[in-house]
């Protein structure tokens, strides 16, 4: 067996090894396991998006739990960091999301938050992974009178909902506000609209209907089609597009047009230090992220840091470097003082928030920032050798950046949860970024695809 934590938690295809219901009763007794050192019983909350998987996962997980001598507390659909506020909310001692995110139903994943609402770090998942491929687990389960029990919540919507709404300022309200909403099918289809009716937004919602096999299918963040010809249909104000999840959002502007997690990364920023909130005038990012992040925040007087792709080392950067403030460019936003991990639901009502304290429309504060031609391919791959081992690859990487020189960049990377290469140029034109990403991407399919 392999490596099983990728960048976000254990993902892959339900049913199949490791999104199987061994491996998941074998993080239940890891996880539980490694807690008892410091509690007797400790104390779990499980919780999972729309997922057909998730029945079985959610299952296997508990068992595993109780098996430890843990105490699992079931909160059923809730947006992934809805679950981690219920964590640091219960004051229990760690927190396990079933979901896999934007990916499409067949596939999902198990991530743990610790008990402070935060992800864990890359030693604890290692420690976590030792416990169940060594093979030992079985050998350390109580006798029969300490194990566990399990519980189901049914209360913690409505103080997620409560939680949500006082991220949002006081003084505003978003009476006669309408607002398009797309829940992907996923686990905001229930709270979001709650959320967003509740503080007065005139709401429609679309794709909320989820029934185990359409999460992410061609809705949400990654499919924005439908959500953007009813905001022009509708003459709403703004639309908001959440992943299975809940923990990105890609906002649609009043003409219809997509803002990427740039965009509203430097929004928001530009706000909080024209409020003074923005702490060390410092935005972290993404290697990923538009060059036209770095020179928006020139301009307006912040500092840029770039971290490496995925929420949990933005974070790490967020923390290191003292800023409450870090996005990437597809969506996922954290901000420090609300929330301890990236909250679509959250990231809205701050962007909604500087809408109404400006009074200017979303196409009008798009414009902060001047995207750079950029394009981006996801080359499906059987394997995820070292790019620096692929001499065809390393050649046609080098042969664009000389090309481009200083008027473009040259990105490729592994996906850190599914079996892609993604390829990113940018340059000084639509047409120049377009050849020359595919021309790598040809390579790479022809290489290891």
């Amino acid at each position: 067996m392999g490596k099983l934590f990728g960048t976000d938690g254990i993902r892959g295809e339900a049913n199949r090894y490791p999104m199987n219901s061994h491996i998941a009763f074998s993080v239940g007794q890891a996880i539980t396991y490694l807690l008892k050192k410091d509690h007797s019983k400790p104390r779990i909350i499980i919780g999972k998006d729309t997922r057909i998987s998730g029945y079985m996962l959610e299952s296997s997980l508990e068992a595993g739990i109780t098996s430890m001598g843990g105490i699992s507390y079931l909160v059923g659909v809730l947006p992934t960091p809805g679950i981690a506020f219920i964590t640091h909310s219960m004051r229990s001692d760690a927190g396990i999301v079933i979901s896999a995110s934007h990916n499409p139903y067949q596939d999902n994943g198990i991530k743990i938050f610790s008990g402070n609402g935060f992800k864990l770090s890359d030693e604890q998942e290692e420690t976590i992974e030792e416990l169940i491929l060594n093979g030992n687990l079985p050998d350390k389960v109580p006798p029969a009178h300490d194990m566990g029990r399990a519980y189901r919540l049914d209360d913690v919507l409505g103080r997620y909902i409560v939680f949500l709404k006082n991220t949002f300022p006081r003084d505003l309200i978003m009476e006669d506000l309408k607002i398009v909403i797309d829940t992907a099918n996923g686990a905001t289809y229930k709270v979001a609209p709650i959320v967003f009716f509740e503080l007065g937004a005139d709401v429609e919602v679309i794709h909320n209907n989820p029934n185990g096999l359409n999460i992410n299918e061609n809705c949400g963040s990654q499919h924005t089609y439908d959500l953007r010809r009813r905001v022009v249909e509708t003459g709403a104000s703004i639309g908001l597009a959440f992943d299975g999840d809940g923990d990105r959002l890609i906002a649609v502007d009043e003409k219809g047009d997509e803002l990427t997690g740039d965009q509203i990364l430097i929004i928001c920023a530009k706000a909080l230090k024209e409020e003074g909130k923005l702490k060390n005038d410092l935005v972290v990012s993404t290697v990923m992220s538009n060059l036209g992040l770095a020179i928006a925040c020139k301009r307006y007087g912040l500092r840029c840091h770039a971290s490496k792709v995925g929420d949990r080392y933005v974070l790490e950067d967020m923390l290191r470097l003292g800023a409450v403030i870090g996005g990437e460019q597809s969506g996922h936003m954290i901000f420090l003082d609300h929330h301890t991990t990236g909250d679509g639901i959250v990231t809205a009502m701050q962007l909604i928030s500087v809408m109404l304290r400006t009074g200017k429309p979303l196409s009008e504060l798009a414009k902060l920032m001047e995207i750079y031609p950029q394009k981006i391919i996801n080359v499906p791959v059987k394997s995820k050798p070292e790019i620096n081992t692929l001499p065809a690859v390393v050649d046609i990487i080098k042969y664009v950046e000389n090309e481009l020189r200083d008027k473009g960049r040259v990105l490729v990377r592994y996906s850190g949860t599914q079996n892609m290469c993604r390829v990113m140029v940018e340059g000084p034109s639509y047409d120049v970024t377009e050849t020359y990403c595919k021309q790598i991407a040809e390579v790479i399919q022809s290489a290891i695809g």
